[in-house]
Order: C-alpha cells, then sequence, then structure tokens
C-alpha cells in the first residue's frame, strides 16, 4: 500500500509556482465545466490570462472556482495541489495593466491564450480576459513511492 503525504504549505507554494498549468474548475446553474489553463502565481494570488469563452461566462455568472494543478513522474511518484477561491475580473485599467506586465513577463508570446481557436468557419474573436484568484483554500498531497507496510 502507497503511503499518500499532505504537503506543507511551502511545498504547495512551490509547486504552483513549478508548473504554471492546470485544470480551472467552475460551475454555473448547476453545470459543472473544467478545462486546462495556464495561470501566473504572484505572492498568493493566481492570475489567469484568457479569452473570453465559456469558462469566462461561467465564472462572470459565479465566481467560485477550484484549480488542480499535478506534477506525475509515474503511478508512484507524483504531487497534486488543489486550490479553492473566488475568480474576480479585472476591470480597473490599471489592475489589467499590472497584470498583463507580469504575465508577459513569464509568457512574452501570451500562449496558448492568444491563438486562432476554430470553432467554425470563421473562428473566433480573441477578446482577452484576465481573472485574479484569491485562494480560500489550498491543500496538496503526494507520494515518493514508499510504503509503510
Amino acid at each position: 500500500m502507497l503511503d499518500i503525504d499532505e504537503m506543507s504549505l511551502e511545498e504547495v507554494q512551490d509547486l504552483l509556482q513549478k508548473v504554471g498549468h492546470g485544470h480551472l474548475g467552475c460551475v454555473h446553474e448547476g453545470k459543472p465545466y473544467v478545462v486546462p489553463m495556464h495561470y501566473y502565481l504572484e505572492d498568493s494570488d493566481i492570475y489567469l490570462f484568457t479569452t473570453e469563452g465559456m469558462k469566462t461566462q461561467y465564472m462572470d455568472a459565479n465566481p467560485d472556482v477550484c484549480l488542480q494543478v499535478e506534477e506525475v513522474h509515474d503511478l508512484l511518484h507524483w504531487r497534486s495541489v488543489v486550490v479553492t477561491g473566488r475568480a474576480e475580473r479585472l476591470t480597473q485599467q490599471q489592475d489589467i495593466n499590472r497584470a498583463r506586465q507580469f504575465i508577459k513577463e513569464q509568457n512574452p508570446t501570451l500562449s496558448p491564450a492568444i491563438n486562432r481557436t476554430w470553432i467554425d468557419a470563421w473562428g473566433r474573436a480573441e477578446v482577452v480576459a484576465i481573472y485574479r484568484i484569491h485562494p480560500s483554500e489550498m491543500s496538496g498531497r503526494m507520494t515518493d513511492g514508499v510504503s509503510s507496510r
């Protein structure tokens, strides 16, 4: 039997800083939606740079979100973090500019958010949205392949 250990807050922060992508979960009118997402960590805030679509509709209607981040080496060696909190869409130009600068320093191309998304013959407009998640809970679990049995 594999031992699964709780991660410390420092280990959780380290994994969030290292990985930079995960799965964002949101719910609107009782319908859950999970999408792969790149994120940017600054102190304890998490920033999402994206284009408008279903995830932004869901977050605008219900800002309660969950972000799951993992690092899997194999079945016996992995770490996983879950962050819950509220997503706030940035609307003040100074906040948008500051967040965009911070994000561009880490990802100059702003990819994959700024790419062509084909949903029909015409594609989709790229209306940018930036959200800041204020975490209310962060937890993590890990295993290093060791069993106590």
